[in-house]
């Protein structure tokens, strides 16, 4: 029903996760081709809304216009992920975003809801860093962490990362170990049950959370 791999907090009878695996031979080039289309596609319609989006966070924020950091991608290799800054240059230190962040300014705010600052991540999916959809890239330093606390997690690397992806349409953005946990049941339950017709519904959720920025 909830469309996710149920992990038992107690970690008993997991059996079930080993079957898990990376993509099929036939999978892994319908998603190429899938992440080559739609990142071309992608930056050609919203390239007005990047040249936009890089005015007002000058105008709003000095410093650079964009955000860039460690992420760890398929096989746990890791790479240099691009976003639009959201958050002021001065900024204290703190790896998770609070409700209401005081750090974040204001077009920052609009863009994390509607997702524009994901936008610079098409040169990642264009790189082959990344896929159109798949898991949340997430910091290495954060990855360590979930990967000593949270059972089966380095499974959700048998994919690429995703600029949008099934946990991301369906679950909040994390803010710590336990919602990292919830997410991962999803990114399992995607992996596992991966098709065309999952990716087109992730695609169709994303315009639904974008259109209602419901993103964070």
């Amino acid at each position: 029903y909830f469309k996710k791999c149920y992990i038992p907090n107690d970690s008993t009878d997991l059996s079930f996760l080993e079957n898990i695996h990376h993509l099929s031979f036939i999978d892994k080039f319908q998603k190429k081709a899938i992440d080559i289309l739609g990142a071309i596609s992608l930056l050609i319609l919203t390239f007005p809304i990047m040249l936009f989006a890089a005015f007002k966070i000058k105008k709003e924020s000095p410093g650079p216009i964009f955000f860039i950091q460690k992420r760890v991608g398929r096989d746990e290799k890791e790479f240099t992920v691009i976003k639009f800054r959201s958050m002021r240059t001065d900024s204290k230190f703190n790896p998770y975003t609070q409700e209401n962040d005081e750090r974040i300014f204001p077009f920052g705010s609009l863009m994390r809801k509607t997702r524009i600052d994901e936008l610079p991540q098409i040169f990642n999916v264009l790189k082959g860093e990344m896929s159109i959809i798949g898991p949340r890239a997430e910091w290495d330093i954060l990855v360590k962490e979930y990967e000593n606390e949270i059972p089966y997690y380095h499974e959700r690397h048998l994919v690429k990362p995703g600029i949008t992806g099934w946990a991301q349409v369906n679950f909040p953005y994390g803010k710590g170990t336990d919602d990292s946990y919830q997410k991962l049941m999803y990114d399992l339950y995607y992996i596992k049950n991966w098709s065309l017709w999952l990716e087109i519904k992730i695609i169709l959720k994303t315009i639904k959370v974008v259109l209602t920025k419901r993103g964070t």
